[in-house]
């Protein structure tokens, strides 16, 4: 038996379904899905595996990618990573270990006066629970195990830019260490900007929905739905400012990864414009330097709010549900469905509303 997924325009679907019949004794169809195909289970993110390299590795022997090539296979072919199964360990050469400690220590004597408090207080934990420190670099294990305590967001090793997996509280982390020749910015994700830029802001749980959200909003969305949500997510996740106690901080993981650019962009030397979602979708970046203009916003709990009425504006004929406890998404389109959802809400209110009684 065989299961043929092809794109036919509608006029020559007969066609194409009696040429079939004149190879094959027995050709069935099924109706197309009114819902597009995202993943739905956390294991399905094993399919996920398109890959975005913007560097070939064999056009620049210098690129950090070259440094990848003794690593493990995992490394350079996700496809090889199932859900589930423990992170792969990796063993750090003395001048990769030597690069980190640089940037480890630079970045680390410009934090306090530039991050965010939220970020402040995921490095400290961190630095108390996985080791983070000059002296040795984090695993992926260690780490991810911390995030799951903290947010519930997991770890998983990726060999490049990948598409994001927010919606299940999965973030995607290389395992590679950016160049020594440049170690105050890497021109890709690295070991470097994810666990310094990216990681002590999961660890915070407004912060981790904020980011949660912006994943769930993408499924199912329209081509220029999603170019529009990657925007947002580039202007926030990647190069986000909030203001706190009159002081504009950075939470953006770009930002908290290169020291030039964090030093650059707190100067008061760029563009700031307040964070409001409809313009700032629309709104030109610059991937190959520093960004001309930033977008501020008064705190996470403000740009969480909006973005969840811009994400409502998104037009989908359903919505999605995020169940933590199966780490599976259900999609809302029959009434059914609906009232399950309404029946464990009350379970919860219930729940809270006994917890208040006890409270007097």
């Amino acid at each position: 038996m065989f299961f043929l997924r092809c794109e036919v325009h509608s006029s020559d679907t007969n066609i194409f379904i009696n040429s079939l019949k004149r190879v094959a004794e027995d050709v069935r169809t099924i109706p197309e899905e009114k819902v597009p195909w995202f993943p739905r289970k956390i294991r399905d993110l094993d399919k996920c595996n398109l890959l975005i390299m913007k560097y070939d590795p064999d056009m620049d022997q210098d690129h950090p990618k070259c440094i990848r090539k003794g690593m493990t296979d995992v490394l350079m072919h996700p496809s090889l990573f199932h859900s589930g199964e423990p992170l792969p360990r990796v063993e750090y050469t003395p001048e990769v270990a030597a690069t980190w400690r640089e940037v480890y220590r630079t970045l680390r004597t410009i934090y306090p006066d530039l991050a965010c408090r939220q970020f402040l207080g995921g490095l400290q934990q961190l630095e108390r629970e996985c080791c983070y420190g000059e002296d040795s670099i984090p695993q992926l294990r260690e780490v991810s195990a911390f995030l799951k305590e903290k947010t519930g967001f997991q770890l998983r090793p990726v060999a490049g830019l990948l598409s994001a997996s927010l919606a299940f509280r999965v973030f995607q982390c290389t395992q590679y260490i950016r160049h020594a020749s440049a170690p105050m910015h890497s021109p890709e994700p690295d070991r470097g900007h994810e666990l310094l830029g990216h990681i002590p802001m999961l660890a915070d749980k407004e912060f981790s929905q904020f980011s949660q959200e912006i994943g769930l909003a993408s499924l199912g969305a329209s081509d220029e739905d999603i170019e529009s949500l990657s925007t947002l997510y580039w202007f926030t996740v990647e190069f986000g400012l909030c203001k706190q106690n009159g002081t504009v901080k950075a939470y953006g993981a770009g930002l908290l990864s290169s020291y030039g650019e964090l030093i650059v962009t707190l100067s008061n030397e760029p563009e700031y414009k307040p964070f409001n979602p409809e313009e700032t979708a629309i709104q030109p970046y610059q991937d190959q330097t520093f960004q001309p203009v930033y977008l501020d916003s008064e705190s996470f709990e403000d740009a969480k709010i909006k973005m969840r009425r811009y994400s409502s504006s998104i037009q989908r004929p359903f919505s999605v549900r995020y169940d933590p406890f199966t780490c599976s998404l259900e999609v809302l389109n029959q009434p059914s469905k609906i009232q399950h959802a309404l029946g464990q809400m009350r379970d919860d209110l219930k729940i809270l509303h006994s917890a208040l009684e006890k409270l007097g």
